[in-house]
């Protein structure tokens, strides 16, 4: 839980800290040891009020950072913080509190802790509130301010970090690549044998950070197509390295991986990890950034069309990924049902009985690519009505085919959920599945994809024209669309009531899915 109201606290306010430290019958703090301190002591220092609970993920990861902080800082001698706890029970305060070397409000004084919360208008957690020598608030935003740099960012004012501020900027313009790669203590990277490599020797390169864990199951899955595409690209001589950016839970885990490993890394644990991520506004891993030989952001996250096309993505320029698109885009105009379907001897998918149906069967139909789960609430609501609508397609036309390519992550699930379905599948666990997830787009489930007579992509919104129109909807083409726009219409015309029992239909629908993972599909896990 973290955030601020905008205006919390005003900063010209001064505090007495006796007057919101102590009350009539406690003048003093406590230490972990359960030692007493005079709040008396505090006058003259710069102190943090620290707001946090042991409950709270993001003060436990926020904790670690300003006890390193508070430690660097704690032999100046004029700097002090005051903890206070948002915790349930004694028991949780008392366990939170023994990992920080720093005072707190005892956890009996629960009227102090709740002035102080109103006082400083306390909304969220973690929360650090910074004083001056008289008790003036220079900053409410010391927690923002910590994270991103650390004890660069003392005395904690305004006007320190401006100065900070400036500095980057013109780090970032005359040394982008050190503005991006190094930290104040750090002017390195490292290779996979412990060597520390000097950022200046990358410059003129084209840059790849790869953000990435090495446990990931993402990353274990792209990690050595991105191998193969480093390795090759060096062979060439090209001017191309790549850095990871670990985000590894254990240093053994990162130590296991790297070693193996051809390229740099940040070292493990490194600050500049999660700078970076913010940086580049991360959303998920595995990306792989790339900064040109300038030293600027050439592409965001190639990691998509590495899959895809491999070293001829390189050298990353706007103007080959627009060249890669005309490529996509021819190919997606010559388009086959064999050309998405069959790879290599994998040329059949299965039909109820477990018998093979050649994709050659196939060719010529309308077909629908069901990407679909067991585990997927939002999946099994849709199946019963896709069930209804493939029976009643079938009916009226025979050159008509669906195909579930499943999501599921054992074979048990697969066969149960499959013997739901009166259709054909890919075998669990085909490798074309993750080739036809890469093509359409498919990031969520579930997903529908309609593929016409010619093999050409008809839409992959397929499963919305299904929710509202049913077997109507087919061949769900746009042609079809419009005829069902201008009956609906026509009907509205003779019946202006009409309109709102659709409108409740569809509401009633959405209601009917209320419990899905994330509005009505479930994101990939």
């Amino acid at each position: 839980m973290e955030g601020q109201d905008d205006g919390v606290a005003e900063q010209s306010q001064q505090h007495e800290l006796q007057s919101i430290l102590s009350c009539s019958d406690r003048d003093f703090l406590i230490r972990n040891n359960d030692d007493q301190v005079k709040v008396d002591n505090l006058k003259g220092k710069k102190v943090g009020l620290y707001f946090s609970a042991s409950w709270c993920g993001p003060c436990q990861q926020f904790t670690p950072n300003l006890v390193e902080v508070y430690n660097e800082l704690s032999a100046k001698g004029d700097f002090e913080i005051v903890f206070v706890s948002a915790d349930q029970d004694e028991e949780a305060f008392k366990g939170y509190f023994s990992k920080m070397p720093w005072l707190a409000i005892p956890f009996s004084d629960s009227n102090m802790r709740d002035q102080l919360d109103e006082l400083f208008k306390v909304m969220g957690i973690p929360y650090l509130v910074i004083l001056d020598e008289n008790g003036k608030v220079t900053t409410e935003d010391g927690v923002e301010f910590i994270r991103d740099y650390g004890v660069d960012a003392y005395p904690f004012t305004q006007e320190r970090i401006k100065e900070i501020k400036e500095e980057e900027e013109k780090v970032k313009r005359e040394q982008p690549l050190k503005f991006i790669l190094a930290s104040r203590s750090r002017d390195f990277v490292i290779s996979a044998n412990g060597n520390k490599v000097s950022i200046s020797e990358l410059k003129g390169k084209t840059i790849g950070l790869y953000f990435a864990e090495s446990s990931y199951k993402k990353c274990v899955k792209f990690t050595p197509k991105l191998v193969e595409v480093y390795e090759t690209l060096k062979a060439k001589g090209e001017k191309f390295e790549v850095v990871m950016i670990p985000f590894d839970d254990d240093e053994e885990s990162f130590n296991q991986c790297f070693e193996k490993m051809p390229w740099l890394s940040l070292p493990y644990d490194d600050k500049s990890c999660v700078k970076l991520a913010r940086y580049f506004e991360i959303p998920t891993i595995p990306v792989l950034a790339i900064i040109g030989p300038d030293g600027r952001t050439l592409q965001s996250d190639v990691v998509e069309a590495i899959e895809e096309h491999g070293t001829e993505t390189y050298p990353f320029t706007p103007e080959k990924f627009s060249e890669l698109e005309e490529k996509d885009k021819a190919k997606r105009d010559a388009q086959t049902l064999e050309s998405i379907l069959v790879s290599g001897d994998l040329d059949f998918v299965i039909g109820k009985d477990g018998d093979k149906v050649p994709i050659s069967d196939l060719v010529g139909k309308n077909i629908l690519l069901y990407f679909s789960a067991h585990w997927c609430p939002p999946c099994r609501a849709f199946t019963p009505k896709l069930v209804e609508t493939y029976h009643q397609i079938k009916a009226k036309d025979d050159a008509f085919e669906l195909i579930f390519i499943s999501s599921d992550r054992d074979q048990t699930s697969f066969d149960e959920y499959y013997s739901e379905m009166p259709w054909l599948a890919l075998p669990f666990e085909d490798e074309r599945k993750e080739y036809l997830d890469r093509i359409f787009k498919v990031q969520g489930i579930p997903t529908l994809v309609a593929i016409g007579p010619t093999g050409r992509t008809v839409t992959t919104e397929a499963r919305k024209l299904v929710m509202y129109h049913g077997a109507d909807a087919y061949p769900f083409t746009e042609a079809r669309l419009k005829e069902i726009e201008e009956a609906e219409d026509e009907e509205m015309a003779n019946d202006p009531t009409e309109g709102d029992k659709e409108d409740n239909a569809e509401e009633g629908t959405k209601t009917k899915e209320g419990y899905v993972c994330d509005g009505d599909v479930c994101h990939k896990a």
